[in-house]
This record gives structure tokens, sequence and C-alpha cells, in this order.
């Protein structure tokens, strides 16, 4: 974040009116020498001075004492990456603390308020009790409530918006995320197409593909986080659920998914095991389970977003565009751990414990957490 600059700001308007220091002066009702220290830095003008010094120079306050309040976007991941790491090794009340410290300081910063609402969203469930998760999920609405209305950046409101329902689905308020998010826009029109044939007719291919693959590759993941919601509610209807997962499965096979996007592949195989499991096949969750582990025990570490041969312009976009650029929202370790909790601990595998099938690959797993 940016300190106060105020005597560098005086000094750009008073050369940029072209008037001396006696004559600020005067119309202040100071010394000359007064003007001389606010611009050194040496003392700061009375409060009461600074609306007239703004409305002298037709700037506003805060443009007048050089105040940013956003953070850069490397400031935003140097601190997530930090309380990231805090979540995982200090009591989860001495950490919430110091993001409650971080979002009174920064309140204005509604990217660092959106990321660390973000944090509390991954790291929540790390609170145990539930009635301690429930208030960290509701803190974290009111982040992004803020963020929501308080932003210009309509892309960050979206996310925003969002990740409020999100928290509202978390505190089991289904009927408020339907009045917040309301109908879905199925107008079927996208500014990606219009974007790309611009960059084409201007001669500038390279932006034109970038365009699209950034496209390609955003549609791709959000089409498998909807291929994981729709089988919940595909176990009704065994036969449309195995169809489901088997177009997901081939979706995440043409794209390489287990190279290009590892982590929503192993998110996918541990829901399709799931509904498996509750459809009672015990034969095709071990199947999927089994593809689980290999995915997870194979060279995929440290687990970060990218792109590959064919989407070789997203890198870039991650980079410059996300806040924070490749990095998944948890941290390694966190990452690690949960890919054998959510097996091993999962209640829904309670009759597999004694399987050999499912011994061995539990086994395989543990070795994520040593590695």
């Amino acid at each position: 974040m940016k300190e106060i600059n105020l005597g560098r700001i005086l000094i750009e308007n008073r050369h940029r009116l072209g008037i001396t220091q006696e004559d600020l002066a005067a119309c202040m009702g100071v010394s000359k020498a007064a003007v001389s220290k606010w611009e050194t830095g040496t003392t700061y003008p009375d409060i009461t001075l600074l609306p007239k010094l703004a409305d002298y120079f037709n700037i506003s306050i805060d443009k007048l004492m050089g105040y940013k309040p956003q953070m850069t976007r490397e400031e935003i991941r140097k601190i997530y990456s930090r309380l990231s790491k805090e979540f995982v090794s200090q009591p989860i009340e001495q950490v919430l603390e110091h993001c409650r410290e971080i979002t009174k300081k920064y309140f204005s910063c509604f990217p660092l308020l959106y990321q660390i609402g973000s944090l509390y969203v991954n790291y929540g469930i790390m609170a145990g009790e539930k009635a301690k998760i429930k208030k960290i999920y509701e803190d974290a609405k009111e982040l992004f409530e803020r963020v929501k209305t308080g932003t210009d950046d309509i892309n960050l409101a979206k996310q925003a918006l969002n990740m409020e329902a999100l928290c509202m689905l978390s505190l089991n308020r289904p009927n408020d995320v339907l009045d917040l998010l309301g109908k879905p826009d199925f107008s079927m029109t996208a500014p990606e197409p219009l974007l790309a044939s611009a960059y084409q007719q201007l001669g500038k291919r390279k932006e034109a593909k970038g365009i699209l693959q950034v496209a390609i590759y955003y549609h791709m993941i959000v089409i498998m986080n909807l291929f994981s919601i729709y089988l919940g509610l595909c176990l009704d209807d065994k036969e449309r659920f195995n169809e489901t997962c088997q177009r997901a499965i081939h979706m995440a096979d043409i794209f390489q998914l287990e190279k290009l996007h590892p982590s929503i592949l192993l998110s996918f195989y541990l829901t399709a095991s799931q509904g498996y499991m509750k459809l009672g096949d015990t034969e095709k969750t071990l199947d999927i389970l089994e593809q689980y582990a290999f995915l997870a025990t194979s060279q995929i570490y440290p687990l970060h977003l990218h792109g590959d041969n064919f989407f070789d312009l997203v890198d870039n976009w991650l980079e410059n565009t996300l806040a924070l650029g490749d990095v998944l929202p948890r941290d390694s370790k966190t990452i690690r751990e949960n890919i054998l909790k959510s097996v091993e601990n999962n209640k829904i595998f309670l009759t597999l414990h004694n399987d050999p099938r499912f011994q061995n690959m539990i086994r395989k797993l543990k070795t994520v957490t040593t590695d």
C-alpha cells in the first residue's frame, strides 16, 4: 500500500499552476516556512486546511494526500501466501484476528478484501466447531458484500457476488441464494468471439488467439464443475449418472486434464466415487478411487494453474490477470492432506475399509503427505 505523499503532490500541483510557496502560503494564511515544511514532509497541514488545499488545486483530499487504498497485485499475493501458511501452522483464532486487522487497515482495497474472504471460505472448516465455522462464513459473506457494492471493477463485483452466494449456501440459506443471483442469463451471447474477431480484423492474431484460448480454458473448468454438481442430481437415475460420468471423463481425456488441471480432475473423481457408492456400485467406486489415487500420487506437485502445448497463451493471462496468478486458493500442504482425508476419513467409504483394493489405495495416498 502506498503511503501518504502530500509533499510531492503539493509540489507537483504548485508547479502545475505556476505559483510559488509564498503564493500558496498567502492563500492558506500561513508562513512560507510552513509550506516548505509541508513539501519536505517535516510537518503536515492542520486538518482544517486539507479541504481548502484540495479545493485550491481542484483535486480530492485523497489525491491531495497521495493516498492510494489499493494494494498492488504482487502485494496482495504476498499477503495471501503468508496468511495461507499461517492458517495451517498457527491457531485459527490467531490467524483470523490477523486477517481482521488487515481488513480494518485496508478496508478500501477491494481486491484484497476479496482474497481475505476467499481465505475464510477455504480454511474456515479448520475451525472445527459448527458455530465457529458459521461465524467465519458470515464474516466472509460480509466481506464479499462490501466488495460487490464498493468496487468499480465489474469482474471483481461479479466474482464477489458468486462468492457471497457460496457463503449463503454454506449457511443453508438457499432462498437467499436464489434472490441474490436471480435467473441465469442463457442469452448465448459472449464478448470473446466479438473481441477475437475485432483483434483479427486489426491484424492482431496473437491477441485474438489468446482471448479464445482463455475462454476455452475457463469454460472447460466451468464445465467440469457443472459435471460434478450434475452427478449429484443423477443419483435417481443410474444410467444417466453413468453417462454423465463417462462424458466428463472423456472430456477430461481430450483436454489432458490430468496434466493441465489435475486438481479439478481429482475433485471430479472424488464426487463420482461418492456417487457410485451411494448407488451401491462398489466395483465402480473402487475403479474411480484408484484413478483418484493414481493421479494424486503422480508427478503433479506443486499444484498450480498453467497452460500446455495447446493452451500456449494462457500462462500470461494467469500471471497478469488473476489476483493470485497461477497459485491455487489453498496451500500445497493443505491440499495434500485433504487428498488423503477426503477418502480415508470419508464416512461414505466406511464399508470399504477392509477391502484390499481400498487399503492399497490408502497406502498409496499416504505417500502424498510424506513426500
